[in-house]
């Protein structure tokens, strides 16, 4: 309910505007003249204001350089018996949103009051955007669950760092999206950030794509070429599959962090470049540095701050939000209405294992859309593979409801290869068709019976 003060030395005015004011469902406050109004707003917030011009001692137009003075923040529309075009002006030059003439209306005055209430919702409404515009922003990671909150509680604070990030995590989980969000929401976001991957360029190339080279360094050098490192300077440089890095280039990409200049190959020159560098890899580093394939004092270079990314098998919860970002994310490139995912259709998906992670999901969804091309998309439009995963993590031994449960499946497959002929059917399941409609009848897989023949 917006809370309205009037402010008028008339006590008789005062309780007719309240009476007017609560009838149409605002709450109302009550002050004698400006200075009392002044008091009352320190205590207690008023976004609307209705104030008298004349009222002895602090008048309407001394309330409003108060106003200004204390900085309180409210919408004033002042209210006058004597008025005058040159006291609404001055009144609105002195910081008033309106003004009406006494004798008023009930209409004239709500009227003001909800023009002045949608006046304020924009101002709200533009104070939000320009906050979510200059304020930091993360890429489009979905989750829901508590790990991945806690996990981009840490990406916030980590950003605001100048410090090298180890971002690690199984194939597919996001390491990348991970690094995008510490580059946009950190000081760095109007920098470039410039991704390569360790693993996808050749050993003998890798030197000259992240350090550069001078002219004539080598056979093919015609020119000389600025690397990836000069290229992400003032930004970010972020190395996946750091593991995959060279043993031999690690020394020269610890010297990089260390004394942040870069030398190009045949440079004798070293050049300053200002670049963060986040790292990312799918191994347990710290067992390559004890198999001698990693350098210590790089792996503690780079990972002055790790951020895990758990594997979406360890969060269920992330997976319908994310099935469901895919689908519309998918269906919405098609130019179609994104189906429905029927519950027990969820609850397949958060009980697989989903060893490629994200990536799977994604594709999964993808794949499920292109196949299933009804409204809802239930448990049986599911992939076979799919829900024979599912059963191998039962703990039920039951031998009688997995021979139960197989029946179905295989008539199920059945009439579907036959597009519903039971006759055909019976005969790929090598049943007679009599057995098939007993079946059909007691497992309730009875549907169309035109398709009967």
């Amino acid at each position: 309910m917006m809370r309205v003060l009037v402010v008028d030395d008339d006590s008789g005015m005062r309780q007719m505007l309240r009476l007017m004011l609560e009838k149409n469902g605002y709450e109302v406050e009550e002050a004698g003249d400006g200075r009392e109004a002044i008091a009352l707003l320190a205590q207690r917030r008023c976004p609307l204001v209705l104030c008298d011009v004349r009222m002895p001692d602090v008048d309407g137009l001394a309330f409003l350089d108060l106003l200004e003075q204390e900085e309180v923040s409210a919408t004033v529309i002042m209210m006058s018996a004597y008025g005058s075009i040159e006291t609404a002006i001055e009144c609105l030059k002195r910081g008033a949103y309106d003004y009406i003439s006494k004798p008023f209306k009930t209409d004239e005055v709500v009227l003001t009051l909800k023009k002045a209430e949608e006046r304020l919702r924009l101002l709200r409404e533009n104070a939000l955007l320009r906050a979510q515009i200059s304020a930091p922003r993360l890429p489009d990671i979905i989750y829901r669950s508590r790990t991945m909150a806690e996990l981009m509680d840490l990406v916030r604070r980590a950003a605001a760092s100048d410090s090298p990030v180890l971002v690690t995590g199984e194939t597919g989980t996001g390491k990348e999206l991970v690094a995008r969000a510490l580059h946009d929401a950190g000081p760095r976001r109007e920098g470039p950030f410039v991704p390569v991957n360790c693993s996808a360029i050749a050993s003998g190339l890798l030197e000259s794509e992240l350090f550069g080279h001078a002219r004539g360094a080598f056979t093919g050098a015609d020119r000389a070429r600025d690397g990836l490192f000069l290229a992400a300077d003032g930004g970010t440089l972020f190395l996946d599959e750091i593991g995959e890095l060279p043993l031999e280039l690690q020394p020269k990409l610890l010297r990089v962090l260390q004394e942040k200049e870069v030398r190009r190959v045949g440079d004798a020159k070293a050049r300053p470049v200002n670049v963060r560098v986040v790292a990312a890899t799918a191994r347990n580093l710290w067992k390559e540095v004890e198999a001698g394939r990693f350098r210590d004092d790089l792996y503690f270079r780079l990972a002055v701050v790790e951020l895990a990314i758990p594997p979406l098998r360890e969060r269920p919860d992330d997976i319908p939000v994310l099935a469901r970002f895919f689908l519309e994310r998918h269906a919405a490139r098609e130019g179609r209405p994104t189906p429905e995912l029927t519950g027990d259709a969820m609850a397949l998906l958060q009980s697989y294992s989903w060893p490629g992670n994200v990536r799977e999901l994604e594709n999964f969804m993808a794949r499920i859309l292109i196949f299933c091309r009804g409204s809802r998309i239930g448990r049986d439009d599911m992939p076979w593979d799919l829900r024979r995963s599912d059963r191998s993590r039962e703990n039920d031994f039951s031998l009688k409801k997995a021979t139960e449960r197989l029946e179905k499946e295989y008539i199920r497959k059945a009439l579907a290869a036959t597009g519903g002929n039971r006759t055909k059917a019976a005969r790929l399941l090598e049943i007679s068709l009599r057995a098939l409609m007993y079946k059909i009848k007691d497992h309730g897989l009875g549907g169309d019976e035109k398709n009967a023949s």
